[in-house]
């Protein structure tokens, strides 16, 4: 299930040793720097490092100046770690990739929340902090993925601990861009790497005189440095370069006909090999290690020897057929390239995230639905209650779904004393989270969560993805629309998405600075508008029905809006017109299955909401309307013609316009039942409870979904 979420924000960490730089990168950098350019989260990807030179690898460097490098007294790891969390406390990264340094991952892991991905490109067992199983065992247990250079260094890793455990590990070469097209070979042999015994260059200097007595006409290279010297070959066609960049050694590597990796020690993959046969060498190597999982085009040396060798580079020469064909063969097959391993390591960034690895069979989520009930309402809202339409929804696409009622179990479970039990009820959300353990937290109207229990509900589910509604207006012009912005702003930094009945750039020309908000439209549920007006016989002409707050079974004394002005102008120009309002002169609002009975006594009915007239936002009214089958009025500043067009609502411009087109509509039966008819159509198509949810969980687990 590739499931991808935009922008997800990665720290990358080299070892602080590691150079970043043109001149003098060496393996885990040339990872690093060559896998984040073909990256789809480049963008947001910084790396992190020590380095006191400037020609970084990449413009996303973000280096870290030490004080303790050289001294003897202080740690420079210490020093770079605790560096490296001041900067992330400040930071909330998505992602957080730990280079070879398993001290690092352990300290940032107790300092930093994240989800954390470790890279091993030596031998974990000759690193501080994986060499005991207990260390390597907490590895496992605290990241997301742990990513091996080769099955060797995987191997290792899990020696003397249980394979079955590998199902959190990958294996990522590291590799190469494939050339096109072999470069004109020169007689060349060539030697990369430390000049040292390990790296196996005192059997390379032995056998390269012998070749180079042998063959005058061939030329010997080495590149490479070493702090103790042991180790010279003195020949006149042999030349010793040192240590070369990275695009030099390439540049060499172009022309050189052989290449020896002759190492001695076990090498956790051997990237000089990799490149060598990439550009076309006829490359010979030890069986050490990893390096025999380089490629499948070198020439393997069983037995490690000065003879070995000697015989090896020498058949290469004579057998010029032979060498061309391994040149050819080992540019056109080349195992590991950058383009196909870029894809296998940003896919384990996306599976790193928590609406990546849900705690699913064949799609089907664990999901915990906070919303207000109403039992201490006596279900009156069950028919405009959002909350249980998208539990039917859920239910409906095969999740399996536990509700719970933040404000009922306030008010169930009042003590007697005047102190708030609202405490009481982060350990009752908390036990009854950790005891069903859902893969989605999804919550709406609720100012009864703590941050804090937040926080702890990531911790027990560290792959939870969590997602807040709200159905009120977010319009300024009204005080309470502004309180509601409040209520919103309050979760949206602690949750991954927020859903909205307004259009979200109404927020955005507010200027709040919230992430991830998205649109979503009030559903309709089959078991809930399950009327078709357009086929009855109803006595009334217009239904509206307002309230001042779901919460209240009664109008506010003394409580005027908009609204009523606008009704008291509108009943003065429809004045034949037999209009049902509720919540109107004196006239209380209406609930539950006396709502239904009323609603489907009118032909049509108008959706007015409070406030201006704001870009696609309507009150819930809007589905009983459109969704009982009802011919709908709804003012054109509001938007809806990106939904519906002029056979499924009817649009007003004015006043006087609704007027005349209510009393035209209301004479004209023939007309406002198709247009009717249509309407509900259209919207069980487009916002019916199923699709809506099936956004919601699209949205929040990173794909892409179009709702209309």
């Amino acid at each position: 299930m590739a499931l991808i979420k935009k922008n997800i924000k990665i720290a990358t960490v080299l070892p602080y040793k590691e150079n970043y730089t043109f001149s003098k990168a060496s393996a885990a950098s040339l990872w690093v720097s060559e896998f984040y350019k073909k990256s789809k989260f480049r963008s947001s990807n910084h790396i992190y490092g020590h380095t006191k030179d400037k020609d970084f690898l990449t413009r996303n460097y973000i280096n870290i100046d030490l004080k303790n490098i050289k001294s003897k007294l202080k740690s420079a790891t210490k020093e770079y770690t605790s560096k490296l969390i001041k900067k992330f406390k400040n930071i909330n990264y998505d992602i957080i990739e730990i280079h070879n340094r398993p001290l690092i991952l352990d300290e940032l892991i107790r300092n930093i929340n994240s989800r954390y991905i470790m890279y091993f490109h030596n031998d974990p067992l000759s690193m501080n902090g994986s060499k005991s199983i207990k260390q390597r065992l907490d590895i496992i247990s605290n990241v997301e993925k742990i990513i091996f250079v080769s099955e060797w260094t995987q191997k290792r890793f899990f020696h003397d601990i249980d394979d079955k455990l590998k199902t959190k590990t990958e294996v990522i070469y590291p590799s190469v861009d494939a050339k096109k097209k072999i470069s004109k070979k020169k007689d060349y042999i060539t030697f990369i790497g430390k000049l040292n015994e390990s790296k196996g260059y005192d059997l390379y200097a032995k056998s390269i005189i012998k070749i180079l007595n042998e063959f005058p006409k061939w030329k010997a290279f080495s590149v490479g440095d070493e702090d103790r010297r042991k180790i010279f070959i003195n020949h006149k066609n042999h030349y010793e370069l040192g240590f070369l960049s990275h695009k030099k050694v390439l540049d060499l590597l172009d022309k050189t006909s052989i290449s020896v990796v002759p190492s001695k020690w076990e090498e956790p993959f051997g990237r000089t090999a990799l490149e060598s046969t990439s550009r076309g060498c006829a490359t010979i190597i030890s069986n050490r290690g990893g390096l025999v999982e380089t490629t499948s085009e070198a020439i393997i040396l069983k037995n490690l020897d000065i003879d070995n060798l000697y015989r090896s580079i020498r058949y290469l020469i004579k057998n010029k057929k032979d060498r061309n064909l391994i040149q050819k063969r080992s540019y056109q097959n080349v195992d590991h390239t950058i383009h196909e391993n870029t894809k296998i390591i940003d896919k384990v960034r996306q599976e790193a995230l928590p609406y990546s690895n849900f705690n699913f069979i064949k799609n089907k989520l664990k999901i915990i639905n906070i919303y207000n009930q109403g039992q201490k309402l006596n279900h009156r809202l069950y028919n405009i209650s959002l909350g249980k339409k998208f539990s039917n929804g859920f239910i409906r696409n095969g999740h399996d779904v536990l509700e719970l009622s933040d404000r009922d179990y306030l008010k169930n479970n009042k003590s007697l004393n005047f102190f708030s039990n609202k405490n009481s009820f982060q350990k009752y959300l908390i036990e009854s989270f950790r005891n069903y353990n859902p893969d989605f937290l999804f919550f709406g109207h609720t100012k009864n969560i703590d941050p804090e229990t937040i926080d702890t509900l990531k911790s027990i589910n560290r792959n939870l993805i969590i997602s807040q509604w709200n159905e009120d207006p977010v319009m300024p012009s009204l005080e309470y629309s502004r309180n509601n912005i409040e209520n919103i702003k309050k979760y949206s930094n602690l949750v991954d998405h927020t859903f909205l009945t307004t259009h979200p750039n109404e927020l955005i020309k507010q200027k709040k600075n919230i992430d991830n908000i998205h649109f979503f439209f009030v559903p309709v549920d089959r078991n809930i508008e399950f009327f078709d007006v357009y086929k009855l016989r109803p006595q009334k002409d217009l239904f509206y029905a307002m309230s001042h707050g779901v919460n209240r079974a009664t109008l506010k004394e003394g409580t005027e809006d908009d609204r009523i002005v606008f009704l008291n102008n509108l009943v003065k120009k429809i004045p034949s017109v037999k209009y049902d309002f509720y919540g109107f002169a004196n006239k209380q609002p209406i609930w539950g299955d006396n709502f239904f009975r009323s609603l489907i006594n009118s032909k049509m009915g108008l959706n007015l909401s409070r406030g201006k007239p704001t870009k696609y936002y309507s009150s819930n009214r809007i589905a009983s309307l459109m969704g009982n089958g009802l011919l709908t009025f709804i003012d054109k500043k509001v938007q809806m013609h990106h939904f519906f067009n002029k056979n499924e609502i009817v649009f007003y411009t004015s006043i006087n316009d609704l007027a005349d087109k209510v009393k035209f509509y209301s004479k004209n039966d023939k007309a406002r039942k198709k247009i009717a008819m249509n309407g509900k159509k259209k919207y069980f198509k487009l916002f019916n409870e199923k699709r809506i949810t099936e956004y919601f969980i699209n949205i929040s687990t990173g794909k892409n979904y179009n709702l209309f």
